[in-house]
């Protein structure tokens, strides 16, 4: 486990944060990905611009946290990456 992971075990403790997080978990987990699967495929944002057709200040924004993108912009992203998006309930 790294120090991040057990740093946020901790704070998890706390009920207030830890509403918090849940509240935020899915945010942070889209830009987690789509961040992991850019850098995967060693593409600059400008690049995944090209390859997707969503706008670089856009592409900034989704990793930044500052939006979340539509499923749309999610499927688009996903294809500009080579990739399929697929949505579960677990």
């Amino acid at each position: 486990m790294s120090d991040i992971d057990e740093l946020l075990q901790e704070e998890l403790k706390d009920e207030e944060f830890a509403k918090a997080w849940e509240e935020t978990e899915l945010e942070y987990q889209i830009k987690a990905m789509l961040i992991a699967a850019r850098l995967e495929k060693k593409m600059t944002q400008k690049e995944l611009s090209v390859k997707s057709g969503v706008r670089q200040s856009n592409i900034s924004r989704i990793e930044k946290g500052v939006c979340v993108p539509t499923l749309t912009t999610l499927n688009e992203l996903a294809k500009g990456l080579g990739k399929k998006l697929r949505i579960e309930l677990v």
